[in-house]
């Protein structure tokens, strides 16, 4: 959903202050962005209240690149398991 990915990039751009059109879905959030374990869990945080979801730890573990964080919280909202 565009709706989903432009969510998605505003918080993450805000986050790592940055412009949103530098961050795409291919974007690795530890790698590209250095986020660490703390500043990854805010970002979980940060989705789980903006799309009033839950992710668990095993579901954040997979969660590598931009891409990755879409096609969860898309999973999420739809209803079906990513």
């Amino acid at each position: 959903m565009a709706d989903t990915k432009e969510r998605v990039i505003k918080i993450i751009a805000a986050q790592f202050d940055r412009e949103p059109d530098t961050i795409t879905e291919t974007t690795d959030v530890a790698n590209d962005l250095g986020a660490d374990s703390l500043e990854i869990a805010e970002l979980l945080l940060a989705f789980q209240e903006e799309f009033n979801i839950d992710i668990d730890d095993s579901e954040a573990q997979n969660l590598t690149t931009v891409g990755d964080v879409i096609t969860q919280i898309d999973a999420k909202i739809s209803g079906n398991p990513a």
